[in-house]
């Protein structure tokens, strides 16, 4: 973990697994980074990608969470990304075109670790290129996406994944909401 710390921590591009599936990842904090990241995905400019948290109180410092969000993370068995309004404090490069930001707070031990020893959210992408499949384990990954990162982990290389991505919903301040993906 000491070698994904360091190369988040210096703008790097690290291949973790996830809550969900394995994810191409970098510092939330860092534009550059996140610049890097889109470059490498081959991902059109204007799309937005999604970040992780690893507890509430930074969910809270990034955006005000309406109750209903809290109602859909408790009860959701599957990781749950909701896209919300009006975030602080992260860079323009990470949100989409109405301003909004999909953000998941993680229950899974390692990224709750990492970001947390990071001190920073994480953005998070399947690792693969803009339009493809996303692979459901390590081995499914591309070589030319191992081979483009800075630092890969090695936890969880022999395990394929539980869910084939998050549920994705969509919440306004006025309390309409849309799911996007089950």
């Amino acid at each position: 973990m000491e070698k994904l710390l360091e190369v988040l921590k210096q703008g790097g591009i690290i291949l973790y697994p996830t809550d969900t599936i394995w994810g191409l990842g970098c510092d939330a904090a860092n534009p550059e980074a996140i610049q890097k990241l889109f470059s490498l995905k081959k991902r059109e400019q204007g799309k937005s990608a999604i970040i992780l948290v690893e507890n509430e109180q930074r969910l809270q410092k990034i955006v005000e969470v309406p109750a209903m969000a809290w109602e859909i993370i408790d009860l959701s068995e599957k990781p749950v990304t909701i896209v919300y309004d009006n975030p602080k404090g992260l860079p323009k490069e990470l949100l989409a075109e109405d301003g909004s930001i999909g953000i998941r707070l993680v229950k899974d031990d390692f990224c709750k670790k990492l970001i947390s020893k990071l001190n920073s959210p994480i953005v998070s992408t399947s690792a693969n290129f803009s339009g493809e499949k996303s692979p459901m384990s390590f081995s499914e990954i591309s070589q030319e996406i191992k081979n483009q990162v800075d630092a890969i982990a090695e936890e969880r290389q022999d395990q394929r994944a539980e869910w084939e991505g998050s549920s994705v919903i969509r919440i306004w301040g006025d309390g309409r909401i849309k799911v996007i993906r089950e």
